[in-house]
């Protein structure tokens, strides 16, 4: 990926679209890596008299923050090779979400191990935001794609090898609540800044609610009604708690946004329940960008057909879409309100995974914006300062 040289300070006008300002022609000004400031035009008009005003570009969004992504374009984030997981990392960028968590997946101890070693290089860099961690405390249950061979209970000496070897970049892990050992790991995560996330569990529903806060420890709850039984009436499980505790402001609810993992009446459903509480993702793994054919998720091989990606069990196996691809789902075919979806793959993920200076469009942090036309369709994308091209 070529990348332009910043200049030292520019301007960006357009419609500004983010969970801090919504502005029908509003300018950004740009000094360096940072967002300078943000205004109406007629005030940066005021400000600059002698000053030829911007040209409008578009529709201004916040660079998009994807909190559960496991590669991109042929290239894979569960791997020990730094050249591969920084071109899964770019494809992203370059498709508009300027921050990735680099989720791993469940595998052998002492791989999971080695790929969050090498991942926390990439994020002392700025390559990618952090790391996800998708297992291995996780139901046999409910694991989808993940390898049952490596599933184990929630133990903290594995949690501290995790812990040591991401040097404070673990930002989000997934642990099934009903496991024993799960209190004990999630206080250990809690303590060192890392947001548990609930996930890939057989609970039932009032297991699963006293583990969400206020009354737990998970603020996050991983891929909303994937990895988990369905919604019942008389069995509300996971799926109800989750939305409940959403609701009430207690946690976050993460949604794949790609038209395949959940319907759009359900997506809709969970905007509609839990307003200002859903973090879009995608899920991708290494096929997103790529042509139907034969992939790998962890230790597993995975088969894509028509786009969608299982692993031999019939279990969908991640995404094939990129984030901005998913807000633009959100709003064309689940009726949310294109503010709302922007919120959703922004601020919300940011927030929920201890992410700070990205997903808003405010004074002061990183210059991280798409351009986008009034079709969702990308135009341009500026991180930290710079365009990608």
């Amino acid at each position: 990926m070529i990348r332009q040289a910043p200049a030292a300070e520019f301007d960006i006008r357009g419609r500004i679209v983010s969970a801090a300002h919504a502005l029908d022609d509003g300018v950004v000004s740009v000094r360096g890596e940072r967002i300078h400031a943000v205004r109406p035009v007629t005030e940066w008009a005021a400000a600059h008299p002698d000053s030829a005003m911007p040209t409008f570009s578009g529709t201004v969004l916040p660079g998009l923050v994807d909190i559960h992504n496991h590669g991109g374009f042929g290239h894979r984030f569960d791997t020990v090779d730094h050249a591969e997981a920084r071109a899964a990392a770019e494809f992203h960028h370059s498709r508009g979400s300027t921050t990735v968590l680099a989720s791993v997946v469940t595998g052998a101890a002492a791989d999971m191990v080695a790929q969050t070693t090498m991942l926390a290089e990439l994020a002392a860099t700025g390559v990618i935001g952090g790391i996800h961690a998708e297992g291995p405390f996780l139901s046999s249950a409910r694991c989808g794609a993940q390898d049952p061979r490596y599933l184990r209970d929630p133990d903290l000496e594995l949690t501290d090898r995790l812990l040591r070897a991401a040097g404070g970049h673990l930002r989000v892990m997934t642990i099934a609540p009903e496991l024993p050992g799960y209190r004990a790991v999630a206080e250990r995560l809690s303590r060192n800044d890392v947001t548990v996330s609930l996930g890939h569990s057989d609970a039932a529903f009032d297991v699963f609610r006293k583990s969400l806060r206020p009354n737990g420890f998970g603020s996050l709850v991983t891929h909303l009604a994937n990895g988990m039984p369905p919604l019942h009436h008389r069995e509300p499980g996971p799926v109800a708690a989750a939305l409940v505790a959403a609701a009430a402001g207690a946690v976050v609810v993460e949604l794949i946004g790609d038209g395949v993992h959940v319907d759009s009446g359900f997506a809709a459903l969970a905007f509609a329940a839990a307003p200002g509480r859903v973090a879009l993702i995608t899920d991708a793994m290494q096929a997103a960008g790529m042509p139907d054919g034969d992939y790998q998720l962890g230790p597993q091989a995975v088969r894509v057909t028509d786009g969608v990606a299982r692993v031999a069990s019939g279990s969908i196996a991640g995404g094939t879409a990129h984030l901005l691809r998913c807000l633009a789902w959100a709003v064309r075919d689940c009726g949310v309100p294109l503010r709302d979806a922007v919120i959703a793959a922004t601020s919300v993920p940011a927030l929920s995974a201890g992410l700070a200076d990205v997903g808003d469009i405010s004074t002061d942090q990183f210059a991280d914006l798409l351009i986008v036309d009034d079709n969702l369709q990308l135009r341009r994308v500026l991180r930290h300062g710079q365009w990608l091209t």
